[in-house]
């Protein structure tokens, strides 16, 4: 066993040189990533890969004595897609960060994975443009990420998730030979579009070396931000429903409930909660902006909110901060398990009383924010980590209540015609239910899929398909 350890780890220096380190501490941050779930083992070793040619050499080898390769990026990810499992080759492309070009004419850019997501929009503001997926970690996430696992965020009511600012890729497939998919030209329907398939793929097919990506004009004219509280979240959330009833399409809609308004009160100091029990944020964008700003405060005020529109841009940073304020607030309360369902607009009422339920059976809060705009809801599990060997938890730590809790959460959404997950992915967290969302012949053909891009099973093995 010992030897082939040592054949594989000689052929990788060989090859790699300095890129590759078998250093403890390298090894150790592997092994998790921001959900918190960390890999029972360790991996072989990590490849820092700087070109795409250190990538096909680092897979190539990994075929040739059946290593497992794990793809990784900035390590962002929440639902343990990228995490090291014990004895895989991780193969980062953290430091393959260049932007190589960006073509205001065509509206495009063409990057490396390591680019972070942030960083292109600030390149891309000097040509007046925008890459418009935005999840919430996009100062430290990087592309190749947000493309491996279709990422969302607060605009993509309006913009859409990642998948619609992709055009073609680059990827390195499991035998070390690059494919090229997609296009430059804004339309394109010649053969299987591929370049969709991999995104959201989860590294199971392959590793994204480069990425041809959309850049949307930055919206013209000022945005206008609302904010309006209300006495419980459900008549919220049919608030947020009628905005999009009435037609009207802010950028921005997000929810919080009564549990996430304590715990910024709790962390600021503030006194959020006396204003009402659930906060609806949203911005208008482009031009129209001030009347569609102004036609959503009638519908929010309709239906019961107390609705602020901001007169100016620090009233507004004053109401962005209060949603800002969310992800500090939830991890000063403990461990946190950061779910993550999408259900139609029309339910997410529906889907939060779910959630108010569950969180009463089963003795838990569970402060849940939503991009209300698209019915994508972050339901957050709050929790202290067992002992090693508590008969209350599982293998690390998380007690058995919150997975009973987060069963529950999921059948609540697939019953309300949702899904698992809106934008965070599968990976390990969430692979036990797959099939109950997709059906068994869905699953089937997915696999048959993966073993056609990876017919020895080495790329990101137990990730997403349930083992």
């Amino acid at each position: 066993m010992h030897s082939a350890r040592d054949g594989v780890l000689a052929r990788l220096r060989e090859e790699l040189g300095g890129v590759l380190s078998v250093d403890a501490d390298v090894l150790r941050d592997v092994r998790t990533d921001r959900a918190g779930w960390v890999s029972p083992g360790l991996p072989l070793a990590v490849v820092a890969a700087t070109e795409i040619q250190h990538v096909q050499a680092a897979v190539r080898i990994a075929a040739e004595f059946g290593v497992p390769v794990v793809p990784r990026g900035a390590g962002t990810g929440l639902a343990g897609g990228a995490v090291g499992t014990p004895g895989s080759l991780v193969i980062s492309t953290a430091l393959m960060n260049r932007i190589l070009e960006i073509s205001p004419a065509d509206e495009l850019a063409v990057v490396e994975p390591g680019v972070i997501n942030q960083h292109l929009s600030d390149a891309a503001a000097e040509f007046g443009l925008v890459f418009s997926p935005d999840p919430a970690s996009k100062d430290i996430s990087s592309i190749g990420g947000n493309i491996a696992t279709n990422a969302g965020g607060l605009l993509c009511a309006k913009y859409g998730v990642t998948r619609e600012a992709v055009l073609g890729l680059k990827v390195v497939l499991a035998d070390g030979s690059l494919l090229e998919t997609g296009r430059r030209s804004v339309k394109g329907v010649t053969g299987l579009d591929l370049t969709a398939l991999l995104t959201g793929s989860e590294g199971t097919l392959g590793i994204i070396v480069e990425a041809t990506v959309r850049l949307r004009p930055i919206a013209a004219g000022l945005t206008h931000t609302i904010g309006a509280f209300f006495p419980d979240v459900t008549v919220a959330a049919r608030a947020a429903a009628a905005v999009t009833a009435a037609r009207l399409r802010p950028s921005v809609m997000e929810l919080m409930d009564t549990l996430s308004l304590s715990a910024i009160d709790r962390l600021n100091g503030s006194a959020l909660g006396e204003r009402g029990a659930a906060f609806l944020l949203v911005q208008t964008d482009g031009h129209g902006a001030a009347a569609e700003a102004a036609a959503i405060v009638s519908v929010v005020s309709a239906q019961g909110g107390d609705a602020e529109l901001a007169l100016d841009e620090e009233a507004g940073e004053r109401l962005l901060a209060i949603r800002r304020s969310f992800h500090w607030a939830i991890s000063a309360l403990g461990e946190v398990l950061i779910e993550d369902v999408c259900v139609p607009r029309s339910r997410l009422a529906d889907m939060f009383a779910a959630i108010e339920g569950i969180g009463l059976r089963h003795g838990l809060d569970i402060p849940t924010i939503a991009h209300a705009g698209d019915g994508n809801l972050h339901p957050n599990f709050v929790f202290e980590r067992l002992a090693p060997g508590d008969p209350a938890g599982d293998e690390h730590g998380v007690p058995l209540v919150i997975w009973a809790a987060a069963e529950e959460l999921f059948q609540a959404a697939i019953s309300l015609g949702g899904t698992l997950t809106g934008e965070h992915g599968v990976g390990v967290l969430k692979r036990r239910w797959l099939e109950a969302e997709i059906g068994s012949a869905s699953l089937g053909l997915q696999r048959r899929i993966k073993a056609a891009f990876d017919p020895a099973g080495i790329m990101n093995p137990g990730k997403v398909f349930p083992v």
